[in-house]
């Protein structure tokens, strides 16, 4: 098992390398794809070999090769913390997915008498949560960076969660998840579109975009999922609002980024969404 996790570990460390393009270009309108990375303060384009995701950046003592310009320790803590998401979202899966990878790569085949249908529909949803988990990552960057959550990045999730999350129904028959998905898309979207139009300091538009794309993965998984990291992005907003007032570093009219706590509400939903709302209803004999 360890060995088969050490895929997407190293799968992550190369996104989350890619990520950390992705935040800096992004908000400032440039292309991710060319031209190749270069040291912000000298100029000198990165070799591949100063290129290799963490361990370059400690090879090198956190400073550039060429003008020994200090890198920021965010670009290791991004490529280490994607590794380690991928790590655990490939974990999550296979304990809610019932795929035996162990059996499956020692003997070719899968065990509890699944279909090959049902086995890439669950494939298909590992690899749209994968994707959800580097979003995730890029956009609560971005928004801490510039209060933004780019058009470039969010829209393309509905596309992207919609093809992967709707050919599992597909080949799964599993159209009741699906139905349930749209659902949640459509009353996070409602939702925080209302609290944009009464309160439009509080609240942005791509928070409200962001709402849906939310509102689809935490609704697939199921209702329990949807409210608890609906709410739990609330609670972690409050709480961190809070705790900003009485140390002294913003005040009731500071503006702070909501996206990040909808993005890590959302990841408590998925993780803890149904178990902690089994109990909930447990605790009201329902």
């Amino acid at each position: 098992m360890i060995a088969l996790l050490v895929l997407p570990a190293v799968f992550g460390l190369l996104i989350g390398s890619f990520l950390n393009v992705v935040v800096y270009r992004v908000p400032n309108g440039l292309s991710i794809v060319s031209p190749p990375s270069a040291c912000p303060a000298c100029g000198n384009q990165i070799k591949a070999y100063d290129n290799i995701p963490v361990l370059s950046w400690v090879a090198l003592r956190g400073k550039c090769r060429a003008c020994r310009a200090p890198i920021s320790t965010r670009y290791p803590l991004v490529e280490a913390g994607t590794g380690l998401m991928f790590v655990a979202i490939v974990v999550w899966w296979i304990s809610t997915s019932g795929v035996d990878l162990v059996g499956l790569v020692s003997t070719g085949s899968t065990n509890g008498g699944g279909s090959t249908g049902d086995f890439v529909a669950s494939l298909l949803i590992l690899v749209a949560f994968l994707y959800l988990t580097a979003v995730s990552i890029a956009l609560a960057l971005i928004d801490l960076d510039v209060h933004r959550l780019p058009n470039v990045i969010v829209l393309p999730s509905y596309v992207v969660a919609g093809v992967l999350l709707g050919g599992a129904s597909i080949l799964n028959g599993d159209f009741e998840s699906l139905l349930r998905g749209c659902l949640g898309l459509a009353i996070l979207w409602v939702a925080y579109l209302i609290m944009a139009l009464a309160y439009p300091g509080g609240m942005g538009y791509g928070d409200v975009k962001l709402a849906g794309v939310l509102g689809l993965y935490l609704g697939y998984l199921g209702w329990g999922e949807l409210v608890v990291g609906a709410f739990s992005a609330f609670l972690l907003g409050g709480i961190f609002a809070i705790a900003l007032v009485i140390a002294k570093r913003a005040n009731r009219k500071s503006g702070i980024p909501f996206g990040p706590w909808m993005l890590l509400g959302a990841w408590v939903g998925i993780f803890f969404g149904n178990a902690v709302w089994s109990g909930y209803l447990s605790l009201l004999n329902l």
